[in-house]
């Protein structure tokens, strides 16, 4: 194995392939309290109603939200700082710990304190991998290697439904946030023997890969002299003064609601409008992931094919977010009244596939605009405009769905699509390395 690790072709395949490993235990971790939510408020709030029981958990997802906000500017620093191998040791490692102290959780304090640490640290994973991507994939790749990622969050979903489902047949709630945690400690044994540096000066990967990966990064050329440099990487204060970021965080800050509006609310909904237990949740709560797998590979395959095609990078991105926005919009207004819970389960897929078709796309904007060095700190920023929208949003939900009516918040899911079509449009005119401004 030594003898082989020495040169391994298509390492860049490695890496990503275990960030999207990454991504699929941090949605299980991430999951395991809204499918749990039913038995959990039953053992530590029996004398609430449903209700009550409603708002005690959208504050705990709300305590969430924010420290996953924080977390994500905080980690952004931190992989621009200490590089991917150690960012992502630190992101998993304490959220890994953070989930299996869900299983000494008394009451809302403490629920809130163990969900706080499991937001910021999960944070993590979002600039890590944005980070990665503009590392180790040339331009062309970057949406296909995106929504090979994303499709980890997808896939997460799928596994965790049922798996948790089956598991709090023979486990009590507590044991299963152990059971998970220890899942994602066991990822850094081959995280920290395969990812040893970028690939500038990784020793196993080949002089082939590397060349193709270091040419591809066509926005990694500030002089335009033909050979690789380290890119446009400015200060914070100037990041921020480029229109382009804010088309980037706006979009990011309008799309991102819709996923968690669904991530925090269908066992939630399932639960409350057809009167779902924890079993019945993880035999219908998986579909719309998989509509959401689907989309992610989708995006990043159609945005590849585009490039190949001849297609420019701003042509690419537009059509292929533009695309998953349209997608989502008639399936969120028929979420008004979708009927039975098949036919929701099936909606909600098809909106989730509209979402990871965008998303990935969004998502490569800031390596589309910057260089390397600078890459994670505006996917911090981004991210952290996209959680303080999803926790707007959250929080609203248990007002706008009194009386187990979601239609509201659905409708505002929609327009938040046309958002994120406007915010790309307006405010990033074309999307191309940026340069410093005379």
């Amino acid at each position: 194995m030594k003898e082989l690790g020495k040169k391994l072709k298509g390492l860049r395949w490695w890496v990503i392939g275990l960030i999207a490993l990454a991504t699929v235990i941090n949605y299980i971790d991430r999951q395991a309290l809204p499918v749990l939510w039913p038995d959990i408020s039953k053992d530590l709030y029996p004398e609430k109603t449903i209700g009550e029981r409603k708002e005690i958990y959208a504050i705990i997802s709300n305590i969430f939200i924010l420290s996953y906000a924080f977390g994500q500017a905080i980690f952004g620093k931190i992989f621009d700082k200490f590089g991917t191998r150690i960012g992502f040791v630190l992101s998993i490692g304490f959220w890994s710990i953070a989930t299996a102290l869900h299983a000494f959780a008394k009451g809302i304090v403490t629920l809130s304190l163990f969900r706080s640490l499991l937001g910021m640290s999960e944070a993590g994973n979002w600039p890590g991998a944005a980070k990665a991507n503009a590392e180790w994939f040339p331009t062309k790749e970057r949406a296909f290697a995106q929504g090979l990622f994303n499709s980890g969050a997808a896939i997460g979903g799928i596994i965790a439904f049922p798996t948790i489902g089956l598991l709090s047949v023979y486990f009590d709630w507590t044991w299963i946030f152990i059971l998970v945690g220890i899942t994602g400690l066991m990822w850094l044994i081959p995280w920290w023997i395969v990812v040893k540096s970028p690939p500038k000066s990784h020793p196993w990967i080949t002089e082939e890969e590397r060349e193709y990966i270091l040419t591809g990064q066509k926005n990694q050329d500030k002089d335009e002299d033909g050979e690789f440099d380290e890119g446009y990487n400015p200060d914070t204060g100037t990041i921020l003064k480029h229109k382009e970021s804010w088309g980037v965080i706006l979009a990011s800050a309008a799309i991102d609601p819709i996923w968690w509006l669904f991530i925090f609310w269908i066992p939630i909904y399932l639960n409350e409008v057809y009167q779902m237990d924890v079993t019945a949740i993880g035999f219908y709560a998986w579909v719309p992931y998989v509509g959401a797998m689907l989309g992610a590979w989708f995006g990043g395959l159609l945005a590849q094919n585009r490039i190949k095609a001849g297609w420019t990078v701003n042509k690419t991105r537009k059509f292929v977010i533009t695309l998953g926005c349209l997608i989502m919009l008639p399936m969120l207004f028929a979420m008004a009244s979708p009927g039975g819970p098949t036919t929701a389960v099936i909606y909600m897929a098809i909106i989730l596939f509209g979402f990871q078709t965008a998303i990935g796309n969004v998502q490569t904007l800031p390596s589309d605009l910057f260089g390397g060095k600078t890459v994670g700190t505006l996917s911090g920023f981004a991210g952290t405009a996209a959680k303080l929208g999803a926790f707007g949003l959250t929080a609203l939900v248990p007002w706008l769905t009194m009386g187990g009516n979601y239609a509201p918040a659905f409708i505002i899911g929609a327009s938040l699509a046309v958002i994120t079509m406007l915010s790309v449009w307006v405010l990033i005119p074309k999307i191309q390395p940026l340069k410093e401004k005379k």
